[in-house]
């Protein structure tokens, strides 16, 4: 071979390496890009990006182009690189070893190289420098691949029909399905937040919308026992020093007792009426307002939506027996929306740190909080209950009292303070586990509980 036809072949090659690398880099890019990245650009008017969107919507057409142009590609590659480089390898060779393997030793140094060549710049570098910014790379690439699809269109239609006959026959999916999940979005927001794209306090916030949903009524509410509430019978004097020593905005009005509930008052129509000194009661005209009443089974969003559709920003929960649990208000959801972000007075504060390993908690602390405060997965059947009171009561199968403990993921719950019924304070401790201990709980699944 001349020294004009080993320059031809070598070129050939590079403009074959050239055309390998704009497929790979094109195939990588399309597939890689993201959905919403790109109708962002398409309403930010970038150009091509609607393409790429309908590239992706019917990929069939273009896979099968980068197919066809690969493979012809990694087929001339091997007819052309053989020739061009054999002889030079077999002058190398020829060097330490004469004998009857040198034509082979001599071609599989040349089959290594073009092969080498081929998949450091054909295949891995194109498509890492798509995969960096597969969007920006798709939009670019996206109308000369139109362009040779238009070209290629004969054997495209033949071997996409061929395709689709095929998918069709094992039934498998021919059309790109983007369905965003929950746990996707979770990931792309603590990515964001990794990445510092996202402050802490945005990325608590994305936390909290999406906990709404799986948070229910009992976890946000005011419990029954500490309702402050009027009764009908309830005099000027009785009102006006229930509101001095309770400054809420609203109260419960009740006809006898708390499951009799008639409505609501407003703290403000009652202070309008007493700096103008006029006389009040109860059973006057407009003071009392009908209230929304929602079952406690509903979770925080869907409370958010019931008040928007009744223009209400309270509401009285009820249980399956008619009774009065609790109430709500709209401050109760956005607290929850907020989390830590709103400033908590220490009257307020349901969860206090000792130290490293010890906390003090409220009873009616939502198991969400206490979850995400010592890094907790999951609780055992968490049906039925929404507080670490209830947690406590459900693991003890009793009423608990002072001492009573519970062992649970390397914590003890130890209750400290109670009223009656109802567990006001818990102290909780991280533990460490021997390793019978660990075993016995991995086998369980549970940890037992202890009591006095």
């Amino acid at each position: 071979m001349n020294n004009m036809s080993i320059f031809t072949s070598l070129l050939l090659i590079l403009l074959l390496v050239v055309v390998s690398a704009f497929l790979s880099c094109a195939e990588i890019s399309i597939a890689a890009s993201r959905k919403i990245r790109l109708e962002m650009m398409s309403k930010e008017g970038v150009h091509n990006a609607d393409r790429v969107l309908s590239l992706q919507a019917q990929p069939g057409n273009f896979f099968t182009v980068v197919q066809i142009g690969l493979n012809a590609v990694a087929i001339l590659g091997g007819v052309v690189g053989e020739p061009a480089l054999t002889p030079h390898m077999r002058e190398i060779v020829s060097t330490f070893y004469v004998g009857p393997m040198l034509e082979n030793i001599s071609f599989a140094m040349s089959f290594l190289v073009v092969t080498a060549f081929f998949i450091l710049f054909a295949d891995l570098m194109p498509k890492r420098l798509a995969m960096a910014a597969p969007e920006r790379a798709a939009v670019a690439l996206v109308q000369p691949m139109l362009l040779l699809e238009t070209l290629f269109r004969p054997l495209v239609w033949f071997f996409n029909s061929l395709s689709k006959w095929i998918f069709t026959l094992f039934g498998l999916p021919q059309v790109r399905q983007d369905v965003i999940t929950p746990s996707e979005i979770h990931a792309m927001v603590d990515a964001g937040a990794q990445a510092g794209v996202l402050l802490t306090q945005e990325h608590h916030l994305i936390e909290n919308v999406f906990e709404l949903e799986s948070r229910y009524v009992p976890s946000a509410m005011t419990p029954r026992d500490s309702i402050v509430y009027f009764l009908l019978t309830d005099s000027e004097d009785m009102i006006r020093q229930k509101i001095i020593d309770h400054p809420h905005s609203r109260f419960l009005v009740c006809d006898g007792h708390i499951d009799a509930v008639l409505g609501y008052i407003d703290s403000k129509d009652v202070l309008k009426r007493l700096l103008k000194g006029e006389q009040f009661s109860l059973a006057d005209k407009g003071l009392v307002h009908t209230p929304l009443s929602i079952p406690d089974s509903l979770n925080l969003w869907e409370v958010l939506e019931r008040m928007k559709a009744m223009d209400e920003d309270l509401a009285i929960v009820v249980n399956e027996y008619a009774l009065v649990v609790g109430i709500i208000s709209i401050t109760d959801v956005t607290g929850v929306l907020m989390g830590n972000l709103l400033a908590i007075t220490e009257e307020e504060q349901q969860i206090v740190r000792r130290d490293e390993n010890s906390w003090l908690m409220d009873g009616l602390t939502p198991l969400n909080d206490v979850m995400n405060e010592l890094d907790i997965d999951e609780y055992p059947n968490p049906v039925g209950y929404e507080t670490l009171s209830g947690f406590i009561m459900y693991m003890l199968r009793k009423i608990p009292k002072k001492t009573d403990f519970v062992l649970f993921s390397d914590f003890k719950f130890e209750v400290v303070d109670i009223e009656g019924n109802r567990i006001n304070q818990l102290l909780v401790t991280r533990f460490k586990q021997d390793k019978s201990e660990k075993s016995d709980k991995s086998d369980k699944k549970e940890q037992s509980s202890k009591t006095e």
